[in-house]
Parts: structure tokens; sequence; C-alpha cells
């Protein structure tokens, strides 16, 4: 049995990660996180029967139960703390929250090497999203234009999504250099071009936050009069994400050190 640390257990994936987890034969869910329900039974906080299990107000309280793996579906500003958190305590840790940025990844990474446990990390763990990602690392090898369109609602706290921030930084470490001329060389409003983000070669990617969208996430390709664009669409359940999360803390542990990306584990 793989016992679960859930941080992040009354939201919006929080809540069916939790009937998910307590259905798996192979997984035990042993403790949640949420500020809001803290104190309370670990079902009920999540809509479901009552099942015992207690619920903290943070993750270093949680950590006082045994468990093998911490899940994280929090907010930007508690997700690094967290992370760092579960691996000092030795825990393998599979965050599905969003944004941390290029530099706090490598502090997790050089974290995790040396309490010699897995981290494994996805803007998104749902299988169109990690299909995206693979198509977009095939294309960017034969057309190194691209630029990135990352849509969600109105209410979204961060930006890009984690979806975005991570499509872009593994297609700047792995394409060549565009064609587009500089943003530095640019004259009007700079900031329409969008941020740029990855290295050596930055991708410029654009944020739409507005009602009508979940998350959307676009990979636009172009070459000499042709254009390639490769896009995922979400809808309103959460769904899609859970499955993908229970592969992450099914294999966490089968590897040290920090890995990005849900087609780190797909063939």
């Amino acid at each position: 049995m793989i016992r679960i640390t859930l941080a992040g257990c009354t939201g919006w994936v929080g809540k069916a990660l939790v009937a998910a987890i307590s259905a798996a034969p192979d997984l035990e869910l042993v403790a949640g996180v949420s500020r809001k329900a803290a104190g309370g039974d670990l079902g009920e906080a999540a809509g479901q029967p009552a099942n015992g299990k207690p619920v903290f107000a943070t993750v270093a309280e949680a950590l006082s139960v045994p468990s093998d793996v911490l899940i994280d579906y929090t907010k930007p500003d508690s997700v690094k703390g967290n992370v760092l958190a579960a691996v000092a305590a030795g825990r393998h840790v599979v965050v599905g929250a969003s944004g941390m940025t290029a530099e706090d990844y490598a502090e997790i990474e050089a974290a995790a090497r040396k309490a010699n446990v897995g981290v494994l990390a996805a803007g998104n763990f749902s299988i169109t999203a990690t299909l995206l990602r693979r198509f977009a690392r095939e294309a960017v090898k034969y057309v190194p234009d691209v630029e990135i369109i990352d849509y969600a609602s109105a209410s979204k706290p961060d930006t890009p999504s984690g979806t975005g921030r991570e499509l872009a930084e593994t297609l700047g470490a792995e394409r060549m250099a565009g064609t587009a001329k500089p943003v530095s060389e640019l004259g009007g409003a700079r900031e329409t071009r969008g941020a740029a983000l990855g290295a050596p070669h930055p991708v410029q990617v654009h944020s739409l936050r507005m009602p009508g969208f979940v998350l959307s996430c676009e990979a636009v390709f172009g070459l000499p009069d042709e254009r390639l664009v490769i896009r995922h669409d979400a809808g309103s359940s959460a769904a899609p994400y859970v499955g993908g999360t229970l592969l992450a803390a099914r294999r966490v542990a089968d590897e040290i050190g920090l890995r990005r990306g849900l087609d780190s584990l797909m063939g």
C-alpha cells in the first residue's frame, strides 16, 4: 500500500482525488490538508462519507502522520514550501499545483537528490495535455518558430498556467533559435508580445483570462506559407486529472530527483 497525504483536499481536483484514492486497492489516504476544513474528517471535507482520516491546516502538521507520498494541489503561494517540507521529511512528492518557476524547480531538484526522494511535477496531469506536450516536442525539432497561447478562467490566480509555463520551458530548452524579430528591437507596446519563458531560446507566451474558459493551451508553429496548431481544451470536470495523478503517485518513487511532465512516465 502507498500511503498518501493530500494537500488541497477540498479543492476542485482534491475532492475527486479523495474519492479515487479511497477506491484504489493499492493506495491509502492517511491525511489531508485544508485550512478551512482543519480539524474535521477528510471524507466529509471532500463531500464523501466519513473515513476517520484527519485534516490539518498545514502540510507541516500533516507530515506528522506517516506517509509515503505527498500529492499537492494547493495554490501558487504555498506549493513550493509544501514540496520542500515534504522532501525534507523524506516523502516523495507529486506536484499538481502551478505557479513555480524554473528556479524553484532547480531548488527542488537539488533538495530531492539530497534527501534521496522522487518528485514528479506536471503542469497538467490529463492525457490530452500530456500529448500536447509530447507532440509539440516532436514538432519543435523541425519547426523552431513557436509561440504559446494560454487560456484560463477570469479567476485563475497565476499566469501563465502551469501547462503553458511547463510547455514553454520545455520547448525553450529544445528548439533552435526562431526567426521572429527580437522583442528588444520592436517599437510600440512591447508587452503585447507576451512573456519570454525558457532557455536558451525563450518562447513567447500569451495568457488570456476571461469567463468562458476553464483551461486551454495551444502551441502555434510557423514555417513560410504553412502553420501547425496543437491545442488542448479542458472541460469543467476534474476527472481528466485524476488518472494521471494516481499514476504519478504510483511511480514517483521509481527515480530519485525531479521529473517534469506526465510524459516522463510514458513509453
